[in-house]
């Protein structure tokens, strides 16, 4: 019989009788899910039931009113009843009711066991059923074996012992390793607490019987352990050949991953550790040498001569050898180039010339279209992209006429993309960049020389070593705003990250002087010198003067240098947020904006976000909804796929400028993902009302798509054809057009070999990128700021290296077929189109004029008989029409020919080789080959490969020749004068 009511049963909880109640209180629960409507009409009754201690069933009165609660959407209510409920809420059942609650219960917990480890005076009370449910839902874990579920919920409820115990007890240690690791950058957002999960990493990682190394030094980086690091690199090079390979691979990694900073310090660290070894190693030597000398005067003066040797001899006898640390030496050696950034640095370099592929024929057709000054900044620096790192200079030395065009701070700029074109070019760059820098007897302008110290920065970014001394004292002589503009913002990227106390403080000394051109760059450049150090005197200085100043050149430089400080600091930056945030200078308010970007920047910290999200709409300055609304794509490019959901609404605001940061945040978070969704909000865009609108979206739009091709993505070819439309329409605005032409060198950037990554291989924020992509987006104010785009290209490669450095002859197999990751077509010529031969209209009266002497011409013919008359004309045209039909018909066959030719399902590539994000994970090395890589081929990057067949002699990749540089304005050296010679006259 089918129940119809619960009147009924409640009628029983009126009954004096307790186990009428109880047993009335078992069919309500069994039909609450049912009848709860119904029910919560007596709920009051049951919460009576709950309250009277001297009842026996309430906590399943509890239960009961909790279900109900929960059906009426009060959560927080149905929460507290189920903690009332006790054992009999059994948390092991599989509803959405216990799921929900359970979940309810977490939060609650985690909310206040937060609270109560970061402010311990607070004597925050945590009720023990709390605790009860926590514990129980640890224990289902463990039982069920969900150890990845336990880590997550012991993460967020901060309980580490828990989280060291499901990672042990998992059936796959290093898998769960990888897996909290991973969860930890991402989840984790007080610095403080991922600190002491990464120690406790480390600590298991080193309990393993073959530690991964890699990942723990992973762990230093983010501890800022140096001293660590340097003794495991050490332990590693002195161990076997293939620990000595794992230490190589280490510092390739860090590189990549480290600061400048960072990496000087292990650098100082092991170069100490090492004299101290080889002190060690000589005094060994001098006591063995004095034992050995005791002896012999023991043995007499017989043993004395027999031991005699002449000087000649003694100098041709080895010095006494440490046979240890020889090798030791030259690994160390290697190591210390490694993490000096020069192996690196000359890979790239290698890679980048080897596979250019950039089309002039866009830069050629682009050149033929412009028509303003504007727009010949943006091909200078679009032709800047395309060959970045590859040397090729050839666009500008073949056409100096036009370049000479650019003048004041167009030649400013000119100049200063000869060093993103020679980007990491370090060996060669004064030599390169001599023309351009200053003299004493300088006749090449102040714009070409404070273009040229720019330039030398972009050479040595992130690398500056002997450079940057050049550059200071460079700083401290000159005397005119511009060239001191160049030289701060060049000194600013060799000494990224560096916090030089000697370059800060002559970049304050140049801010103090309140020049607006000088002051700009030096607000900027102390940001970039001091970026991540969260510096408080640094702090106090650049906010002090931004507020006493009243320049807003100098305001929009401090803006950016005072966030770039915060650079990573996650909880550490928010004191300054809320200062910036609540100035009523707008110019002070953006710089907050950037602040949150860069402090929780990869965080996706949901509070950054929902404060950014806020302000965008809320704020009366246009330049700072502009802002928030961009600094959301700092936060969220760990997860891209999240940024189009946070900012779809956005791209359809009314405000112009907040659709303009929308666009920015895409391409910004979605960099070189080629996301549908991203693509699908800014395509219609590229027809919004406003130009700097379509500005945005043309710039997003190229850096989604970095090495994206048709073949993965059709939408390539919709927004190539875009970039060209606006280029050649004379119609367009130029800020549109300025961005179309931008976008076309960002798409095709490096020679078609590098993409924006804002993190590392490894899983690190990529801070070089991160804070060229932020300097970048001032391309708005000031374009020269455009060059710093550069700085977040990271080449596509795969670079194989054995234990020497160098890189064997090596194939990789990409398990795809090779049009899908292929380069995409060059530009082709428009073909003219053959002018086809029209019949010319004949009179009657010419035609039967041409009868008549046909007529009379094969009557002569007849009479002469002759045989060896030349064919007219009309049949040689005839041929001639025929022969081209017949060739046309050729290409035809031909072409259908290779149409029907099966196209391979692999791809054997060679070391080194491109290969484009998503075309790693199709990426293997053949089981034959005689190279075994250390990490995964699909990592990508530098991979150090061990060889399994050492007797047998290595073949090598052949080295480029070293190219030899002229500046573009130089003609070459002068012709040899002709060989001697007699004049004689006639």
């Amino acid at each position: 019989m089918t129940l119809t009511s619960a009147a009924g049963i409640l009628a029983l909880l009126e009954d004096p009788e307790p186990a009428l109640k109880g047993f009335a209180l078992q069919n309500l629960n069994e039909i609450v899910d049912e009848f709860w409507a119904e029910i919560s009409e007596s709920v009051s009754k049951l919460e009576e039931l709950h309250e009277d201690e001297d009842f026996p069933h309430r906590e399943l009165s509890a239960l009961v009113v909790s279900k109900v609660y929960y059906h009426l959407g009060g959560f927080e209510l149905s929460c507290d009843y189920a903690l009332g409920a006790g054992s009999l809420f059994d948390i092991s059942s599989s509803s959405e009711y216990v799921e929900t609650i359970v979940a309810q219960c977490i939060d609650r917990y985690t909310k206040l066991h937060v609270q109560l480890s970061e402010h311990p005076s607070d004597n925050v009370e945590i009720d023990s059923r709390l605790e009860a449910i926590v514990q129980r839902m640890f224990a289902r874990c463990f039982h069920d074996r969900q150890y990845k579920q336990a880590v997550g919920i012991a993460l967020e409820t901060r309980h580490l012992d828990i989280f060291e115990r499901a990672i042990r007890e998992s059936d796959n240690m290093p898998e769960m390793l990888d897996y909290s690791f991973r969860v930890c950058l991402s989840m984790v957002q007080s610095r403080e607490f991922r600190n002491h999960i990464l120690e406790c990493l480390v600590n298991i990682y080193l309990s393993l019987e073959d530690p991964d190394y890699v990942n723990i030094c992973q762990c230093y980086i983010f501890l800022d352990n140096t001293q660590a690091v340097a003794e495991l690199l050490l332990n590693l090079v002195k161990g076997s050949q293939t620990d000595h390979l794992v230490a190589y691979q280490i510092a390739f990694d860090m590189y990549e991953s480290a600061t400048q900073h960072f990496l000087a310090e292990v650098v100082h660290v092991l170069r100490s550790t090492v004299l101290l070894l080889r002190s060690d190693a000589t005094q060994t030597v001098e006591a063995g040498t004095e034992s050995g000398q005791s002896t012999q005067k023991d043995e007499g003066p017989e043993a004395m001569e027999t031991e005699t040797k002449s000087p000649e001899e003694k100098e041709a006898e080895p010095a006494p050898s440490t046979s240890p640390d020889d090798p030791l030496k030259h690994r160390v050696e290697r190591l210390l180039t490694i993490l000096g950034g020069e192996t690196t640095i000359s890979l790239h370099q290698d890679f980048l010339i080897r596979n250019n592929h950039a089309d002039l024929a866009i830069l050629k057709n682009t050149k033929e279209h412009v028509r303003n000054s504007i727009s010949h900044t943006a091909t200078v620096i679009a032709n800047a992209y395309m060959h970045c790192g590859t040397t090729v200079d050839t666009f500008l030395r073949s056409n100096l006429d036009w370049f000479a065009k650019a003048s004041n701070w167009a030649r400013f700029t000119a100049t200063a993309s000869l060093g993103v074109i020679h980007r990491g070019h370090e060996k060669e760059s004064l030599n390169l960049m001599s023309t351009y820098l200053p003299k004493d007897s300088s006749a090449g302008g102040v714009y070409t020389e404070g273009g040229g110290l720019f330039a030398l920065g972009f050479i040595h970014a992130n690398h500056g070593g002997a450079i940057t001394d050049y550059l200071l004292n460079q700083l401290k002589e000159t005397t005119t705003d511009v060239v001191r503009h160049g030289g701060c913002l060049g000194l600013g990227l060799a000494a990224l990250g560096t916090a030089r106390h000697d370059v800060y403080e002559q970049l304050k000394s140049n801010l103090y002087q309140d020049d607006a051109v000088t002051g700009e760059a030096a607000g900027l450049a102390m940001g970039l010198v001091m970026v991540g150090s969260s510096s408080a005197e640094a702090i106090d200085d650049m906010v002090k003067y931004s507020k006493e100043t009243q320049h807003e050149k100098i305001l929009r430089g401090l803006a950016v240098g005072i966030a770039l400080t915060m650079y990573g600091r996650l909880e550490e930056a928010d004191a300054l947020i809320e200062m910036l945030a609540s100035d009523k200078d707008p110019l002070l308010r953006r710089s907050g904006m950037y602040t949150i970007g860069m402090a929780y920047c990869g965080s996706g910290n949901n509070g950054a976000l929902k404060r950014l999200l806020h302000i965008a709409v809320s704020d009366v300055d246009n330049d700072v909804r502009r802002a928030a609304v961009a600094s959301v794509g700092f936060i969220l490019f760990r997860t891209p796929e999240q940024c189009p959901g946070v900012v779809s609404l956005l791209a359809e605001s009314y405000n112009p400028h907040v659709r303009c940061g929308a666009a920015v945040a895409l391409g910004i978070a979605c960099a070189g993902t080629g996301l549908r969704d991203a693509v699908a909000i800014l395509e219609p865009m590229i027809n919004d009302p406003e130009n700097f609108v379509r500005q945005a979206v043309f710039v997003a739009s190229a850096m989604i798509l970095m090495q994206q091709t048709e073949a993965m993505t059709s939408k390539v070819k919709v927004f190539r054809e875009a970039y060209s439309k606006a280029i050649s329409d004379k119609r367009e605005y130029i800020m549109a057009r300025f961005g179309a032409i931008l976008a076309q060198g960002i798409i095709d950037a490096g020679g078609r070999n590098v993409t924006i990554s804002l993190q590392s291989r490894t899983g690190h924020t990529h801070m070089t990128s991160v804070v060229g992509t932020l300097v970048f987006t001032q391309f708005w104010y000031w374009f020269p700021m455009a060059h710093f785009l550069s700085l977040a290209f990271t080449p596509t490669a795969v670079i194989g290296l054995n234990s020497e450095l160098k890189m064997p002859k090596i194939q990789f197999c990409s398990n795809a077929r090779p049009s899908l990751y292929a380069y995409p077509e060059p530009l082709q010529a428009p073909k003219e189109k053959e002018r086809e031969k029209v019949a010319t209209a004949v009179l009657s009266i010419t035609a039967k004029a041409r009868a008549k002497a046909k007529k009379t011409d094969e009557a002569k013919t007849n009479e002469a008989m002759e045989t060896d008359q030349e064919a007219p004309k009309s049949t040689a045209v005839e041929e001639e029409a025929t022969d081209k039909a017949e060739g046309k018909d050729k290409e035809k066959e031909n072409e259908e020919e290779k149409e029907k030719e099966p196209e391979p399902l692999f791809e054997m590539l060679s070391n080194p080789t491109r290969v484009i994000p998503a075309q790693l994970k199709v990426l293997s090395i053949p089981s034959d080959s005689r190279y075994e890589p250390l990490k995964p081929i699909g990592v990508g990057g530098v991979i150090m490969l061990s060889d399994k067949d050492e007797e047998q002699p290595e073949e090598f990749v052949e080295a480029l020749p070293d190219p030899t540089y002229t500046a573009v304005d130089d003609e070459g050296p002068e012709p040899e004068p002709p060989e001697p010679f007699q004049y004689i006259e006639d």
